[in-house]
């Protein structure tokens, strides 16, 4: 039996206009109170309570576990360049107060010591810690004549950042015990992953979507075109399930660039259609599967339309542009014919009849980086992204029959990056649910 729909398709409106308590909101919470415990249980209160440490818990608390080591190392290294050379500036001064009398002199060499907190940071190839190293040195110089106990000073601002350095880390590393759901396929649409087809996936987006993967999770991604789109879009993408490409009409797997599955057209109708085709005047593109490779045959002149999506396509290498008599009758999947949203709409109205006659369906998309300009694609009645996720059922329940299927999709159109990452937290989520004693799995 086929589960439901994205989950959150059935939540209250509020719940979804409201984003959920996500885990790093509640560690980040968790890691600051052990801050402010630590220094209430030593005495302090109100406006002597150091914030340093709480600032530290706040910038170290990451997504993932290597990303909280990576900016704690950062910090520390900042704070202990930007103390050490505070500390040089200050000490002289202690001994000799002389030194202090003429403020001019005091903050070029103030400067400077800014500059050489800055540059040690590169020195020691660490550039991201200058920041933080120019804010730590400003901060124990700044209050210069009125210093008092550099040395303390210094020991409690590397303190405070140990301190929200652990207990950021220690927080980060603890989890609720979770349950992974290996059995299950997790279907996502490509578009809600990318602006369009002719855009690269983010590198963040394709950082989680690898790491759910490498973590065991079993992501079927479903395109609305052919392979070499996805090939140009998200190569990077370690996937070990096949993928649905044209929109449900073929299954092709990425990692062996093979096509397991196609569903083709009649030749007998393919013939009639396209001589209807010609009689009425309309130029269009044959796309076939031969050889496990997408070729691609045009009949009839190029019109200006058409040209401007010829002329983008036919510079990727990832697929054949051939002579119309070429084309082999048995291997076409689709036909496609390329106008105005107007010019499709009124052959899809014409051609209803004699589509439907031949088992054919028509579907209109428009065409991205195009404005105006629309595709009309030309299937067999039965192609369909949920016979196409059937049928990768089919293929994976060989090896794991107890495997269930789970669609995972945006409620509206991608509009930025944050839709994708969005969209990946909840089917990650889905895929390693908290695992409570009331919970059924």
């Amino acid at each position: 039996m086929r589960e439901n729909r994205d989950p959150a398709r059935r939540l209250p409106r509020l719940a979804r206009v409201m984003p959920p308590l996500g885990q790093r909101i509640v560690k980040t919470s968790v890691a600051v109170f052990i801050c402010l415990l630590y220094y209430w249980l030593r005495g302090y209160r109100g406006q002597d309570m150091p914030a340093e440490a709480g600032i530290t818990a706040i910038i170290c608390m990451q997504p993932y576990v290597r990303d909280s080591r990576d900016f704690a190392i950062t910090r520390f290294a900042g704070t202990l360049i930007g103390a050490a050379w505070g500390l040089l500036f200050l000490v002289p001064f202690l001994f000799f107060p002389g030194l202090g009398q003429r403020l001019f002199p005091v903050y070029a060499f103030m400067a400077l010591g800014m500059l050489a907190s800055l540059y040690t940071a590169v020195l020691v190839r660490r550039p991201d810690a200058s920041g933080q190293a120019a804010i730590v040195y400003l901060c124990l110089v700044i209050t210069f004549p009125d210093v008092e106990q550099p040395l303390v000073q210094m020991g409690d601002k590397l303190l405070g950042v140990l301190l929200g350095t652990v207990s950021a880390i220690g927080v980060n590393h603890f989890r609720l015990p979770r349950s992974k759901r290996r059995d299950r396929v997790f279907f996502v649409r490509v578009r809600d992953l990318t602006p369009d087809r002719f855009s690269h996936i983010s590198s963040a987006t394709l950082y989680r979507l690898n790491y759910l993967c490498r973590d065991g999770a079993k992501i079927c991604l479903i395109s609305e075109h052919a392979p070499a789109f996805f090939t140009l879009q998200m190569n990077e993408a370690l996937l070990s399930v096949p993928l649905i490409v044209m929109g449900g009409a073929a299954i092709y797997d990425a990692n062996e660039n093979r096509y397991l599955y196609a569903e083709t057209l009649r030749p007998k109708d393919t013939q009639r259609l396209r001589d209807h085709l010609n009689f009425m005047g309309l130029s269009h593109f044959v796309y076939t599967v031969h050889d496990h490779k997408t070729r691609i045959y045009h009949s009839g002149e190029l019109r200006e339309t058409e040209q401007l999506i010829f002329r983008r396509m036919k510079r990727s290498p990832y697929r054949e542009y051939l002579e119309e008599r070429d084309c082999v009758p048995e291997e076409i999947v689709y036909l496609k014919l390329i106008g105005t949203g107007e010019e499709t709409a009124s052959w899809l109205a014409q051609l209803q009849s004699t589509l439907h006659s031949m088992h054919l369906r028509g579907l209109i998309r428009p065409e991205a980086g195009a404005p105006g300009v629309s595709s009309l694609y030309i299937y067999s009645a039965k192609v369909s992204e949920k016979q196409a996720e059937n049928r990768v059922m089919e293929l994976l329940r060989r090896e794991d029959s107890e495997l269930r299927p789970v669609e995972v999709f945006l409620d509206r159109p991608y509009e930025t990056e944050h839709d994708a990452m969005h969209l990946l937290s909840r089917l990650g989520r889905l895929y390693e649910p908290l695992r409570l004693p009331w919970r059924k799995e």
